[in-house]
């Protein structure tokens, strides 16, 4: 594995569910570990926003998901 620019959030991110490597994408971002906070938590999105996400991300099999089956996707990608 490449290294972790932000242990920390790795260790956190991965605490918290992430797959390995979601985390790693995060924390190996340039402002790994500033706190972002400018969208809104999946749940409070509408369902068409999520489709837009995972189409955008490129999740299969998102037209015959439900808006919980659409965050978990996402969560887990």
């Amino acid at each position: 594995m490449e290294r972790v620019k932000n242990e920390a959030q790795y260790e956190a991110l991965r605490e918290k569910g992430y797959s390995k490597e979601k985390s790693a994408r995060i924390a190996n971002t340039e402002n790994a570990g500033k706190k972002g906070g400018k969208s809104k938590p999946y749940e409070e999105r509408t369902k068409k926003a999520l489709y837009q996400q995972a189409k955008k991300v490129g999740i299969d099999g998102r037209s015959k998901m439900n808006k919980s089956e659409l965050i978990d996707a996402l969560r887990e990608h």
